[in-house]
């Protein structure tokens, strides 16, 4: 098989933004919201570019220091983005959701990265940056769902555990759609990057189904995580009774 990739021009970039153009032109004919879109787009291409460059520079230097520094920022920046939507924010559950990210998300990416890949180094930037890119993100989205359900329950005053349950199921919705749509409604970015790159389908297939377990298994730990530390804090509130 063909293992050369093929190169994206900068017209070709240009065209790529047609499609997105089109909707630009709808949404200010139709909505007069276009300049959103506008500013969603440009933020989308200044950040990527900026990414592709740092990561040059990162994967160039495979430094262990380096490589822990962008995961702490990672993590940092999932546990807070998590709590956006939740109305009324506390301390506690951003402390909450660093402690999920960290253990949900952390300790998955220690699995994957050494007993499922057996990365040598363990740091290999390569593998690691975007692994953990994919699993703090699922833990984030997660997060996210489940505490704006656990909060929007507890307004209901159903009981902790009941919330928590109603809280958690919320949390993985996505996760199971994409695992029953994979493969059939659609290929994800991995393995379609892959397969664009020149590797073996079935090889691409194998990859993706660690990213899909993995997921998965970030996303569930860590609302689950959060959902428990959120539950031990409101214990004992006359309202708030198992």
């Amino acid at each position: 098989m063909n293992t050369s990739v093929q190169a994206v021009t900068t017209v070709g970039l240009v065209y790529a933004f047609i499609p997105a153009a089109v909707v630009v032109v709808i949404l200010f004919r139709w909505c007069a919201t276009g300049w959103s879109a506008i500013y969603a787009l440009t933020r989308m291409l200044i950040q990527l570019l900026l990414v592709g460059f740092v990561l040059v520079y990162i994967f160039a230097a495979e430094n262990a220091w380096i490589i822990l520094a962008v995961l702490a920022v990672m993590m940092l920046a999932a546990s807070w983005i998590s709590i956006r939507p939740v109305r009324e924010k506390t301390p506690a559950m951003y402390r909450n959701a660093g402690i999920a990210v960290l253990l949900g998300g952390g300790l998955t990416l220690l699995l994957v990265s050494q007993l499922v890949l057996s990365l040598q180094p363990w740091y290999l930037p390569r593998y690691v940056i975007p692994l953990a890119g994919m699993i703090f993100a699922g833990s984030m989205n997660a997060i996210s769902l489940a505490a704006e359900r656990y909060e929007a329950e507890r307004q209901r005053a159903v009981t902790d555990s009941e919330a928590r349950a109603i809280a958690l199921q919320a949390s993985l919705i996505p996760m199971t759609n994409a695992l029953l749509a994979v493969g059939l409604v659609s290929l994800p970015g991995m393995m379609t990057g892959q397969i664009l790159s020149g590797v073996s389908p079935f090889i691409a297939a194998k990859y993706q189904i660690i990213v899909m377990c993995m997921m998965y298994g970030s996303s569930g730990m860590s609302a689950a995580i959060y959902l428990t530390l959120s539950k031990r804090a409101v214990a004992g509130a006359p309202s708030r009774r198992d």
